[in-house]
């Protein structure tokens, strides 16, 4: 028998001060699918991603000075759409300086997320294509 572990990420729970506002963000901006709402909370889906929307007092638009992001997974003939739609709506927070095509944006919240193209797989063959000191790859 295999030992306990997690098995990937279940959902994703974002507060938020303004319910409406921000499933109009995510589901007409960004296209995630809405599955259910209330007067408190809303669920979303994209691809695998269960986003949970919380209506919560707490949740001030103020943004983080550190690099905690959500990534999200966009098709590359999708992305320069999106890009294009996401840069109409949204403040962006960083430039892209990495392997792949990516937005890095923050959503109505303060939220950052990044729309990006490519996977662990290409990340990884990218960094064996370009070694760089102090990177150890184990597969």
């Amino acid at each position: 028998m295999s030992e306990p572990r997690v098995a990937g990420l279940n959902h994703v729970t974002l507060a938020v001060a303004d319910l409406d506002r921000s499933v109009s963000f995510y589901q007409d901006t960004l296209g995630f699918r809405l599955h259910a709402i209330w007067k408190d909370g809303a669920y979303l889906e994209a691809g695998a991603l269960w986003l949970c929307l919380s209506l919560d007092p707490n949740a001030k638009h103020a943004r983080r000075d550190d690099y905690t992001h959500l990534a999200l997974d966009v098709a590359p003939p999708h992305f320069e759409a999106l890009a294009a739609q996401v840069r109409t709506t949204a403040p962006i927070w960083k430039e892209n300086r990495s392997e792949g095509a990516s937005l890095y944006f923050l959503d109505p919240d303060g939220h950052k997320l990044e729309l990006h193209v490519g996977s662990l797989a290409s990340r990884l063959q990218h960094y064996r294509d370009y070694p760089s000191n102090g990177r150890t790859l184990l597969d």
